[in-house]
């Protein structure tokens, strides 16, 4: 009998979550838009049983799952946890050898900020957001270094299925984008590294170190932040990030990452946006928010 164990992960879209195993599950990266497509994946196949699962992607070492809204992933997260694991523990078979692998697919998408061009693909790439100001900063992130090889590329940004970049003025993402979007292409389907282990795991670090020994009303404004703004500027390719809280001032400071740096509308989403939102769901607490890289 197999020993899977699973953790429950959240990821930038509420919709979705991460069941992330103990133990490898596949070489590919496969993704199930219904029960018909799942034929050579029975696992898929019972997850689609269950009236809320819409979409299905299956990776190295993780089963995501995105749900209709007829439910919320908190009532049921743990029981589909406890599904999975029985299931493959007991000798359910995860993927029929014959399943072929998703073919890669990366399309442009122009963001608010006309100097940042998103890069998305048809699979989960990256288990978390990364950030390079500068080619010195990705010794551990691959795909990063190469794209700063490129003499436009002044930023990149990685997060879950897209890569950002921010180019230099004096050229258009017309004459680009093309040439971004093949080598981004190219890169992932040879199976290359996009980022390794020593990048992720200091990246979890950062993560565990901001959110020790919180205040009440940081750990509130990182909530909100999670759950109502962060999904929406993911989709415009870039993040927002909680840097601090200044109890006395009332003072949130952000950090604006990807398309959202340096955006003309940024200004214009801190103050009409996330400031008024924070201000609505915690009053009395929030007297103005700051993008401190802005």
């Amino acid at each position: 009998m197999s020993n899977y164990s699973f953790n429950i992960e959240t990821t930038n879209t509420d919709t979705i979550i991460k069941f992330i195993s103990n133990e490898v599950l596949t070489s590919g990266s496969y993704q199930f838009n219904n029960i018909d497509e799942a034929k050579n994946s029975p696992l898929a196949q019972e997850l689609f049983h269950l009236p809320f699962v819409k979409r299905i992607f299956i990776s190295a070492n993780f089963i995501a799952i995105e749900r209709f809204d007829i439910v919320k992933w908190d009532d049921v997260q743990n029981e589909v946890k406890e599904q999975v694991e029985n299931y493959l523990n007991n000798g359910g078979i995860l993927l029929n050898e014959e399943q072929k692998k998703l073919p890669i697919e990366i399309y442009a998408e122009t963001t608010p900020n006309p100097n940042v061009l998103k890069f998305v693909s048809n699979k989960i790439l990256f288990e978390k957001d990364y950030e390079f100001k500068a080619i010195d900063e990705t010794k551990n992130a691959p795909l990063a270094a190469n794209l700063f090889n490129f003499p436009f590329v002044k930023e990149v940004f990685l997060s879950e299925n897209y890569v950002s970049i921010t180019k230099f003025d004096g050229v258009e993402w017309s004459e680009l984008s093309n040439e971004v979007r093949s080598f981004i292409k190219e890169y992932i389907s040879a199976g290359r590294t996009l980022v390794n282990s020593a990048q992720q795991a200091t990246q979890t670090i950062k993560s565990s170190e901001t959110e020790k020994e919180l205040d009440e009303i940081s750990l509130k404004i990182i909530s909100i932040l999670d759950e109502y703004i962060r999904p929406a500027v993911a989709a415009d390719g870039g993040n927002i990030a909680f840097e601090s809280y200044n109890t006395q001032t009332q003072t949130v400071n952000v950090v604006l990452q990807g398309a959202c740096s340096g955006c003309p509308s940024s200004t214009i989403t801190l103050k009409n946006g996330i400031e008024n939102m924070l201000k609505q769901l915690i009053p009395g607490k929030i007297g103005e928010v700051v993008a401190i890289n802005y």
